[in-house]
């Protein structure tokens, strides 16, 4: 079963760290993602720019809104993504407590589910 992993943390402590605290955070980041590879539970993801660098978009009414910035105000900021493979919740959960930015701030694990024209939309809301 697919799950996604949402790494969280504070932007603004992180970018109180050193090149060379970033550096070696990164080279960590890099040997996680090879390791998920090797055993097979990496599927993909991706570090994200700051959240300056976000636009919202949202449409009502048939027409499309942009905002500059992340949807909301919060104390920790998406920072990245790690898109897993694992066979239940307890697995992802434990392959997430691997991810090194987890130390600064939090990862999400959410099972993915699959879109389906008709029928059983797992959890219920449409994506």
């Amino acid at each position: 079963m697919k799950y996604l992993a949402l790494v969280y943390y504070d932007e603004k402590l992180m970018q109180q760290k050193s090149q060379q605290e970033w550096d070696a955070l990164n080279q960590e980041c890099i040997a996680c993602v090879e390791n998920l590879s090797t055993s097979g539970h990496f599927i993909t993801g991706s570090p994200l720019m700051p959240t300056n660098t976000a636009t919202t978009v949202r449409v009502r009414d048939n027409r499309v809104a942009v905002t500059d910035g992340p949807f909301a105000e919060t104390k920790e900021q998406l920072a990245g993504f790690y898109m897993l493979e694992a066979k239940d919740l307890n697995e992802a959960i434990a392959l997430a407590g691997k991810i090194p930015p987890a130390r600064y701030g939090s990862v999400e694990v959410r099972p993915a589910r699959e879109l389906m024209e008709e029928g059983n939309q797992a959890g219920g809301n449409a994506g």
